[in-house]
């Protein structure tokens, strides 16, 4: 799960970071997946990117659901990725559900898939999820479904069986271990700082997505002072990360690739770092 986006952003790790090796390795496949939580217009972009490292680096198939159609890539992507192959792209199924109903139906159709495709994909994204919690896309005036935490659960459910089932698919017509990895994004309610009651669905959504990489915009005066556009923080969390002894001068210690840095260039080049 965190070698899919780990292996994204050491693509395009800054260059003074280049050579250091990561001692990080991929959860166990039993772990349902990664819950990226954060801003939704960024957390997009990271799922966009994890989804090109996965078909053009990776070479493996992969689903991504969303609410919103997405025609061409956005333009900080085609910089980060220049002459991307269309067979890679090709790898990326894009699915547009409208609703939860519609998605626990094409997630449970994925089992069917197999019938159809050689080789079953092996990631799965789901772009912000508090959308199909509300209705359709642009009815926010609705708020949350009743019994929204029921519904979490039967979807995460839903896709730790479908990730499970998929992996032993791969097992089977693949000539190295594979595991079907999840993904999906997440933007918490605001809350007011007098509130202190926590997201009942963020707190359901942690009991089955044993990682959660956080995104938090660095609100100082950093990006300008750097002549950035935006800077980002990253971390991960969580009892999913699993990670190997370091055993070179080089390497650096498991606890450093657990943060990062993302650093937004005005003309929409990104760029990861270390911290």
């Amino acid at each position: 799960m965190t070698d899919v986006l780990t292996h994204t952003f050491v693509n395009l790790m800054s260059q003074k970071d280049s050579k250091k090796e990561l001692g990080v390795t991929s959860p166990a496949s039993t772990q349902c997946g990664v819950l990226l939580v954060g801003e939704h217009n960024m957390g997009r972009s990271v799922l966009l990117l994890a989804a090109i490292t996965a078909a053009s680096q990776m070479g493996i198939r992969v689903v991504f659901f969303t609410q919103t159609q997405i025609q061409n890539l956005p333009l900080c992507l085609q910089k980060c990725v220049p002459g991307l192959s269309p067979e890679s792209l090709k790898k990326i199924k894009f699915c547009y559900p409208r609703t939860l109903e519609e998605l626990l139906q094409q997630v449970a159709g994925l089992h069917e898939s197999t019938n159809t495709f050689p080789i079953p994909p092996a990631l799965i994204i789901i772009d912000r999820l508090q959308n199909f919690l509300c209705g359709p896309a642009g009815d926010n005036h609705r708020g949350r479904q009743p019994g929204e935490q029921s519904c979490v659960a039967q979807l995460s459910a839903l896709l730790c069986d479908t990730a499970t089932f998929l992996t032993g698919i791969l097992e089977q017509v693949t000539s190295s271990p594979t595991s079907c990895r999840i993904i999906a994004s997440y933007q918490p309610k605001p809350q007011s700082r007098e509130s202190s009651v926590p997201d009942q669905v963020l707190n359901t959504l942690d009991r089955y997505f044993q990682v959660r990489c956080t995104l938090d915009q660095d609100r100082s005066n950093k990006a300008a002072a750097n002549g950035l556009k935006e800077v980002w923080h990253i971390y991960f969390s969580g009892t999913g990360i699993s990670v190997e002894p370091c055993t070179k001068e080089t390497q650096l210690m498991a606890s450093s690739a657990q943060e990062w840095e993302l650093f937004v260039y005005p003309d929409g080049l990104m760029e990861f770092r270390l911290v």
